[in-house]
């Protein structure tokens, strides 16, 4: 049985040739699947082949994917912000004509935060920049074998916990049936009740109660709901069982479960019945808790 869960966390690590990266990846729950990207600047190039890499290993969920880039010392060199230089320029300008001061220097403006700044040389050449691409998105793959293995993971989880739900479906189920078979003495009694309350004793005769009672227990009937909801149970061992992502399937099959549910506790003429349909829909609802964290 194969159930996977859209949730869960990886990471992974390259280098080459003394730049050092770092992959983080997470899912949570998503109606789709849904790649955000989180790239340093001038790394945009990767961002398509990710998205065929993601695709191609999850089905659904909303993931993350963050990049840390170290380059090689030997990349990294200094430049300066023409915009800061020209400001500070300005101001030192206005300054030395308001105050009569000399000029500032140009070691002083370069000395000023900002002016220059320390940028990462990008590669120049073609097979260069293709080579560490290749190397990163090689990275990525591999942080998301390790995230769909951890979603894997916590799908195993869910699928024991699902199994429980729907044995338990199935055990109310049968057990609503037994209750229901008690719903014509109950109405018996409670016509008989209400009739001795309402008139003169033999004002109603046996014949006329009983097609009462036969017309109540067709409108009291819930084998219906019962059949419906044995065969909702049958359907959800075999998608459990099928290997597929069944999600969004466990989701619309919790809603029809639930709708019978329902019908069965509005149908109820007695007490100990109305309990069952009251725990069957409570098992109904975790049931469809936990399937919304299904792939």
């Amino acid at each position: 049985m194969t159930i996977v869960s859209m949730t869960g966390f990886a990471e992974a690590q390259g280098s080459r040739e003394g730049a050092r990266w770092r992959w983080e990846v997470k899912s949570v729950n998503g109606r789709s699947l849904d790649l955000r990207l989180r790239l340093p600047p001038g790394f945009d190039s990767i961002e398509a082949a990710a998205r065929v890499l993601a695709g191609g290993r999850l089905k659904r969920g909303n993931v993350q994917a963050s990049l840390t880039f170290e380059a090689a010392s030997s990349a990294r060199g200094l430049r300066i912000d023409a915009a800061a230089l020209a400001s500070a320029v300005k101001i030192a300008k206005e300054v030395a004509a308001e105050t009569g001061l000399r000029p500032a220097s140009i070691d002083g403006l370069l000395a000023l935060k900002g002016v220059i700044v320390q940028d990462e040389v990008l590669e120049t050449d073609a097979r260069e920049h293709a080579a560490r691409d290749a190397a990163l998105l090689e990275s990525l793959a591999a942080a998301f074998d390790a995230l769909a293995r951890a979603r894997a993971g916590e799908g195993a989880k869910l699928a024991a916990l699902l199994d429980a739900q729907i044995a338990e479906i199935a055990r109310l189920t049968e057990a609503a049936g037994a209750a229901a078979a008690a719903q014509p003495a109950a109405l018996r009694e409670r016509l008989k009740h209400q009739i001795a309350d309402l008139l003169a004793p033999g004002a109603f005769s046996p014949e006329r109660l009983e097609q009462e009672i036969a017309l109540l227990a067709v409108r009291f009937d819930i084998r219906e709901e019962l059949d419906r909801l044995k065969a909702h149970v049958e359907e959800a061992r075999r998608m459990m069982a099928s290997g597929e992502a069944i999600g969004r399937k466990l989701d619309f099959l919790a809603q029809e479960f639930n709708r019978e549910a329902n019908t069965l506790c509005s149908k109820s003429a007695d007490i100990a019945l109305t309990r069952i349909g009251l725990d069957l829909k409570a098992v109904i609802d975790q049931f469809r808790e936990q399937a919304m964290n299904v792939e």
